[in-house]
């Protein structure tokens, strides 16, 4: 990347700085703002100029090993939809979703809890207040992920056309 400053980057370019910047974040080199604010400068660069600054100061990290013969995985993407299914709808998610998906998670199942101890301390069900909190924000971020996978399915490529043969 570094010898070509200028040559412009491709998305698998992006996505592998984004994969070293999750890496990191894992473990414990970046905080999630940091890493935030990285993954967007990465998705928004143009060129291996842009890109090289936001990995250069962390560590290298050896890159798997890539196969030498037969034809690549498919990608989740190009998975019939079946198999995606199997994987779950949050994986196919992008990572900022799947971030506010876990924060909303989280808010919900506090709330729950605290729910759960008033009532069995009061001895008497009190008002499902929860439900007040996890809908509205979980039908917004419903409507959003199934925009984000709407728009993700409407990028894939086209699956090649065989030619009609004469049968």
């Amino acid at each position: 990347m570094e010898h070509h400053p200028d040559m412009r980057a491709s998305d698998a370019d992006r996505q592998e700085v984004v994969d070293r910047l999750r890496s990191a974040l894992d473990e414990g080199r970046l905080k999630i703002d940091e890493y935030l604010e990285r993954m967007s400068s990465a998705y928004q660069a143009v060129t291996y100029g842009d890109l090289a600054p936001l990995c250069a100061d962390l560590p290298e990290t050896a890159p798997p090993a890539r196969r030498e013969a037969g034809p690549p995985a498919p990608s989740p993407a190009a998975q019939p939809p079946a198999a995606a299914a199997r994987h779950g709808a949050f994986a196919s998610l992008p990572g900022p979703l799947k971030v506010v998906w876990t924060i909303w998670f989280t808010a919900v199942s506090i709330n729950v809890v605290v729910w759960v101890l008033v009532s069995a301390t009061t001895a008497h069900l009190v008002y499902p207040w929860p439900v007040w909190v996890a809908g509205p924000w979980g039908a917004a971020l419903l409507g959003i992920s199934a925009g984000a996978a709407a728009s993700r399915r409407g990028r894939q490529p086209a699956a090649p056309r065989l030619p009609a043969g004469d049968d």
